[in-house]
C-alpha cells in the first residue's frame, strides 16, 4: 500500500513537480503575455506564466475541440494546477513544513484503498469499456483508476478548503462565438444574464436525453437563464426537416413548446400525417396548422439555422451555446452547471 501511495502521489500531485522540469518550456502564442488571468490573495498569475505550462500539454487530450477551444481547455487544466501549487506551497511556509509533506499528510494519506467490492462493483458497471475482459485480467488497472479518481477528490476537496480562508479570482475568459437568436422560439426573459442558444433535431436520440437535462436547468436557474431552440435536422433524419418546419408552424399559434414536447415523447412518429394529428391532438387551429405545413413556409428559417450552425463549426446535435461557449452533445446538468454558474460569478450574479 506504501509504495502503490508513493507511485500514486508522484503521478496525481502534478503541482509538487510541474514547475521544476528541465523541458524547455513552450513559449505564448498570445501578444498579451502579461496580461492577469488570476490572483490568489492579491498575486497575479500571468498569461505568459500560464502558458509556460498549458503549452506542454498533449495536443491529443483535446482532439476533438477547436483550437481555440483547445487552448482554453489546457489554459485552464494549467491554471488549477498553478493555483493548487500556490496554496499548498502559501500554506506549507505558514505551517513551517516542506509542501510535498503537506500534500502527503493532507492529501494522500486521505486515499482509500479500494476494496475488492469496489472493484468488482466497477468493473460490472464498465465491462464494455474493458471489452469484457474477465475481472482479473483488469483488477490491477481498475485498482490503480479507482485510486486514481480519489486522489484527484481528495486533491480537489483540500485544495478547495485553502481557497475558502484565500481570495482567488480567475479572469481567464473563455472562447466565445456570436450566436443570435434569429427570432426562435425561447423561453426565460430577454434580458436573462445567461442565454443558451440550441441547435437540435427532433429525430436525434442525443437530443431527446437533452429535454430532461434543460428542463432541470430552467428550473434551477429560473429566470437567470433563457433558452432559445434553433434547428438543425441532419441529413440522416428524414423526418427531422419536416417536424423542424412544423414546429415553426406550430409556433405561429404560440404552441410550439408543447409541440416540441409532444414531437420528443413521439420520435418514432414525425412523418406528415402524424405532424399534422399532433397538432390535432394539442387543440391547434388544424386547418392553419396543416396549411402552414403544405406551403412548406418555413423551410428558408430551417435553412437559415442549419447555415447558421455549420457556419459555427457545429457538426452534430445537440449542439448548445452558453453565452456563445459551445457545449456539444448530450451533456450532463453539472457540465451546464459549471458553465452557468461561472457566466452568472462573471455577471456579478449569484
Amino acid at each position: 500500500m506504501h509504495i502503490v501511495i508513493g507511485r500514486l502521489s508522484a503521478a496525481l500531485l502534478l503541482f509538487l513537480n510541474a514547475c521544476t522540469t528541465t523541458a524547455q518550456p513552450a513559449q505564448s502564442t498570445d501578444a498579451g503575455v502579461a496580461a492577469v488571468v488570476a490572483t490568489i490573495g492579491g498575486a497575479p498569475i500571468t498569461l505568459g506564466e500560464l502558458d509556460r505550462q498549458a503549452l506542454r500539454r498533449d495536443a491529443a487530450d483535446y482532439g476533438g475541440l477547436s483550437l481555440a477551444q483547445a487552448l482554453y481547455e489546457a489554459r485552464g487544466a494549467a491554471l488549477n494546477e498553478l493555483i493548487a501549487t500556490r496554496l499548498i506551497d502559501a500554506e506549507a511556509t505558514r505551517l513551517g513544513i516542506d509542501s510535498a509533506a503537506l500534500a502527503q499528510r493532507e492529501i494522500v494519506a486521505k486515499i482509500q484503498e479500494p476494496t475488492e467490492s469496489d472493484i468488482s462493483a466497477w468493473y460490472f458497471a464498465n465491462e464494455e469499456r474493458v471489452e469484457h475482459a474477465e475481472l482479473d485480467q483488469v483488477r490491477e488497472p481498475i485498482r490503480q483508476l479507482l485510486l486514481r479518481e480519489r486522489g484527484f477528490v481528495a486533491q480537489e476537496q483540500y485544495v478547495n478548503a485553502l481557497k475558502a480562508r484565500t481570495r482567488v479570482t480567475i479572469s481567464l475568459d473563455p472562447p466565445r462565438e456570436v450566436v443570435e437568436d434569429a427570432g426562435r422560439p425561447s423561453r426565460g426573459p430577454a434580458d436573462a444574464p445567461v442565454q443558451i442558444v440550441e441547435f437540435s433535431d427532433f429525430q436525434c436520440p442525443y437530443c431527446l436525453q437533452s429535454v430532461a437535462t434543460i428542463e432541470r436547468v430552467l428550473k434551477e436557474y429560473g429566470d437567470r437563464v433563457r433558452l432559445v431552440y434553433r434547428h438543425l435536422p441532419l441529413p440522416n433524419h428524414p423526418d427531422a426537416w419536416p417536424a423542424a418546419e412544423a414546429s415553426m408552424c406550430a409556433a405561429e399559434q404560440d404552441r410550439f413548446w408543447p409541440f416540441h414536447d409532444r414531437l420528443f415523447a413521439n420520435q418514432d412518429k414525425l412523418a406528415v400525417d402524424a405532424l399534422k394529428q399532433h397538432a390535432a391532438d394539442l387543440g391547434l387551429d388544424t386547418a392553419a396548422f396543416n396549411a402552414c405545413v403544405d406551403s412548406r413556409r418555413h423551410q428558408a428559417a430551417v435553412q437559415a439555422d442549419t447555415e447558421a450552425a455549420q457556419a459555427l463549426g457545429v457538426s452534430g446535435t445537440p449542439a448548445f451555446f452558453v453565452n456563445g461557449r459551445p457545449l456539444s452533445g448530450a451533456q450532463p446538468f453539472p457540465r451546464f452547471k459549471e458553465v452557468i454558474d461561472e457566466e452568472l460569478q462573471r455577471r456579478g450574479g449569484d
